[in-house]
């Protein structure tokens, strides 16, 4: 039997290259250094207590952070009309150019409303504003 070194070089590379994980787009985010401009908030009361949210950012690194501007916002939002909770409805996003924008709309409450997607205003305020987040 002969030494095929060239063989043995393949076999090492393939199995080296077996044990690597594919890169996720959340992982790539991740590597991204975040450098956010927040461009700013238009609120508009729909009706009674459904509240509307426009937001533009730019170096977002994903839709996420545009989910979470306009949470930020909400919340501000809601203990400035004396209120502690909001039910979060809808959060659009698009991307034009290099600005984020985010059209959200949640229904703020004295108590935790029904629904899955509920925020306590204080505590999402606190988290804002330790993440450097503005809120309205």
């Amino acid at each position: 039997m002969t030494f095929r070194p060239h063989i043995l070089a393949l076999s090492v590379a393939a199995f080296g290259l077996a044990a690597c994980d594919p890169q996720t787009p959340e992982s790539v985010a991740r590597d991204v250094v975040f450098s956010p401009d927040y461009q700013g908030v238009d609120t508009r009361l729909l009706e009674g207590d459904l509240v509307n949210f426009h937001v533009a950012m730019r170096g977002a690194r994903s839709e996420k952070d545009v989910h979470r501007y306009a949470e930020c916002a909400a919340a501000q939002y809601t203990l400035i009309r004396g209120f502690g909770f909001a039910r979060h409805v809808r959060t659009t996003t698009n991307k034009s150019s290099e600005v984020w924008n985010g059209d959200a709309v949640y229904v703020i409450s004295a108590a935790l409303p029904k629904g899955l997607k509920t925020i306590d205003a204080e505590v999402i305020v606190a988290d804002c504003e330790d993440n450097s987040i503005p809120t309205v």
